[in-house]
C-alpha cells in the first residue's frame, strides 16, 4: 500500500454556509458523511468509497456536488500508473451554517445517525431540556463551542470521534398550549 502524501491544512479555518447551492449540497446524508470523512485528512474517491462502504461512482457524483458548492477542493494530484489521482479536502476546518434550513439539518442528523450505527464503540448521546435565560443560553453555547474548539487531538493513529453540539430553544406547539388551557376550564 502506498504512503499517503502529507497535505497542508485546509485553506480556511471557518467557512460560513449560506449559498443555496451549499444548502442543496448539504441536503444528502452521503455528502454529510463525505464531509465528516474529509475532516482530518484528504482522500481519494477510492479511499472514501472504501471508508464509507459506498460505490465509487456514487461517491464520485457526490464529491462533484460538494466541489461545485465550494465545500471541498482538490488538495493534491499525483500521477499513478498513467492516471491522475486526486486527493480531496474540505475547504475549511470548521463549517458554520449561517441560517440552518430544514433539509440540511435533516440530512446532517441522518448522516450522524448512520455514523452512530456504524460506531464500533457505544456512543455517548444525551438530550436534555433546560430552562435558561437568554444570557445563560448564550453563555452555555459559548462554553460548549470553546470546549470543542480547544479539545486537543491525539496522535494520527488514534480513532477519530465525532462531536455534535446543538443548543436550541425548544418551540412549544400552539395546539398543545390551547388544549391544555381548554382542559383546565372544564
Amino acid at each position: 500500500m502506498r504512503d499517503q502524501p502529507s497535505h497542508p491544512p485546509p485553506p480556511e479555518d471557518v467557512l460560513e454556509i449560506g449559498a443555496p447551492d451549499q444548502f442543496a449540497a448539504l441536503a444528502h446524508p452521503l455528502r454529510q458523511r463525505l464531509l465528516f470523512a474529509l475532516g482530518h485528512r484528504p482522500a481519494t474517491i477510492s479511499q472514501l468509497a472504501a471508508q464509507l462502504d459506498a460505490k465509487k461512482g456514487n461517491v464520485a457524483h457526490h464529491v462533484k456536488v460538494l466541489r461545485e458548492a465550494g465545500l471541498i477542493h482538490v488538495a493534491e494530484t499525483r500521477q499513478v500508473r498513467g492516471g491522475t489521482e486526486q486527493y480531496y479536502q474540505r475547504t475549511a476546518r470548521h463549517m458554520v451554517v449561517a441560517e440552518p434550513q430544514a433539509a440540511g439539518t435533516a440530512a446532517m442528523l441522518a448522516a450522524i445517525a448512520q455514523e452512530l450505527d456504524l460506531s464500533p464503540t457505544e456512543p455517548h448521546l444525551t438530550l436534555r431540556h433546560l430552562r435558561l435565560s437568554p444570557a445563560k443560553a448564550k453563555e452555555l453555547g459559548e462554553a460548549l463551542a470553546k470546549l470543542v474548539d480547544e479539545a486537543e487531538e491525539d496522535a494520527e493513529g488514534d480513532p477519530v470521534h465525532g462531536v455534535l453540539v446543538a443548543l436550541y430553544q425548544q418551540a412549544l406547539p400552539t395546539s398543545t398550549t390551547s388544549s391544555v388551557q381548554g382542559t383546565r376550564r372544564k
